[in-house]
């Protein structure tokens, strides 16, 4: 019978064979894969090359999310202390007592509001974006600058008969006339740095989240 010939000395130099067969793939599989991940290592570097940089439409989403967000988050301060001192009289006049308390607590919460929202406002820019979470919540404060500038003009150009910038209530008027208080200017100054650092931290963040996606799926 064919089946039988070599014997069983064949047979153990077939199963020899195959063992050694076995054992050189499996090392040029584990060669590859060690190539495999050093590739891997510059995929995120080539993507990045790619498709890095400052990307001002995805910023000016995050403008849009961290605008938005002032707005209804001021919003709702400001019906809770309108609804506290209608029907609290004590609260309306220990607020009209203590008038410079009450500046300072009104300075600190727009200040909250305005890091919290530009915070949103980065990192919607920096997930959209995917590379540069930094250079993304830069574009997103730019963005607040460009709009404050226009309507700055508009308001200059305009103001005067239509009275833009307080029916729009972004931008203070007396900064606009010169009749700013060194209080004012401090705290024009902490809500334009607290604006900066919060788009960038939330830049940062929504980066943060690709390179995860990036380790998982990559084994980096």
């Amino acid at each position: 019978m064919s089946s039988s010939i070599g014997g069983p000395g064949a047979e153990d130099n077939r199963t020899r064979g195959n063992d050694g067969q076995n054992e050189s793939e499996h090392g040029v599989y584990g060669a590859n894969r060690d190539a495999l991940a050093t590739d891997r290592q510059s995929v995120v570097a080539r993507e990045k090359a790619e498709f890095g940089g400052m990307k001002f439409g995805s910023a000016f989403f995050g403008w849009l999310t961290a605008t938005g967000l002032a707005v209804l988050l001021l919003g709702i301060l400001s019906g809770i202390g309108v609804g506290v001192a209608a029907s609290n009289n004590d609260a309306k006049n220990a607020a009209a007592d203590n008038a410079t308390t009450t500046t300072i607590v009104s300075a600190i919460v727009l200040l909250v509001v305005v890091f919290i929202a530009y915070f949103a406002g980065g990192y919607v820019a920096g997930r959209m974006a995917r590379f540069n979470g930094i250079r993304q919540g830069v574009a997103v404060w730019l963005w607040a600058v460009i709009v404050t500038v226009i309507l700055a003009i508009i308001g200059v150009i305009a103001g005067s008969q239509f009275d833009v910038l307080n029916r729009l209530g972004t931008i203070p008027t007396d900064s606009i006339n010169g009749n700013m208080t060194a209080g004012g200017i401090i705290s024009l100054i902490l809500v334009v740095v607290l604006a900066l650092v919060g788009a960038i931290l939330g830049g940062l963040a929504g980066m943060r989240y690709h390179r995860k996606v990036d380790k998982v799926g990559l084994g980096l």
